[in-house]
């Protein structure tokens, strides 16, 4: 059975490099559209992109463990609700998006905004004649290694900004919003909710009560941050290998 992984915004694949060393399975790491990769023209909403992932999915001899980090993770619990897909369980590390009660972070808001958008990003992409942050700039604080750090900032290109403001502007207010009413029961697929405390934008409490509504299990990750992968993927890997064993095979 294949382990699928997905990562987030602005990430590639490579994220998952550490973990993956570690499962003692068949693993994939996709790559969303746009991030290094051409986006196709119909890629262009988070609803387009839950799409995709579900014809990833469905490409693989399933059932699969899937498991999302950021929009990866959205995207994951959109599918696993709304899409005959063939997964056996699902993971989430930001579960708190779908919670009623989530307001975005300072820079997804900024983000949803254009021009401000626009010329955010582009003041984010390296270039010649940038001299202020990156990307991987502003994402080393949350535990990103500099090694992915340099990896995103080379892929940061006018494509992938056009679609990280193309998922972000898709999502208003939040995913409660549209896709909760898809996901405001226990899911068919049993689902594992990661909250990493030492994340500044980590909003355990609204974790534990999307784990609550959606009958999933929890996990908090004290003293890691958004990048949990990367500061301890052994234990990572560990919650994940108790995570399925402790269902029925």
């Amino acid at each position: 059975m294949t382990v699928v992984f997905v990562h987030g915004v602005p990430e590639t694949p490579t994220i998952w490099n550490d973990i993956r060393q570690r499962i003692e399975r068949p693993t994939v790491a996709l790559r969303l559209p746009g991030f290094g990769s051409p986006r196709p023209a119909h890629v262009r909403d988070k609803e387009t992109y839950a799409a995709w992932l579900a014809g990833e999915l469905r490409a693989i001899e399933g059932p699969v463990d899937i498991v999302g980090h950021d929009w990866g993770a959205h995207l994951t619990m959109r599918v696993v609700s709304a899409y005959d897909v063939p997964v056996r369980t699902w993971v989430s590390d930001v579960a708190h998006g779908w919670h009623p009660d989530y307001q975005w972070h300072e820079a997804a808001t900024f983000w949803q905004k254009s021009p401000e958008g626009e010329e955010s990003l582009a003041g984010l992409r390296k270039s010649p004649t940038t001299s202020g942050p990156t990307f991987g700039d502003l994402l080393r604080p949350r535990g990103l290694g500099a090694e992915l750090a340099k990896e995103i900032d080379e892929v940061h290109d006018k494509e992938m900004s056009a679609a990280i403001l193309a998922l972000y502007r898709s999502a208003w207010p939040n995913f409660h919003a549209d896709w909760g009413k898809d996901f405001d029961r226990p899911a068919a697929a049993p689902g594992l909710i990661l909250a990493p405390t030492g994340d500044p934008m980590a909003q355990p409490s609204q974790d534990r009560d999307m784990a609550e509504r959606l009958g999933a299990q929890l996990t908090e990750l004290d003293g890691l941050t958004h990048y949990w992968m990367l500061q301890d993927p052994e234990r990572g890997a560990d919650v994940l290998r108790r995570f399925w064993a402790s269902l029925p095979s």
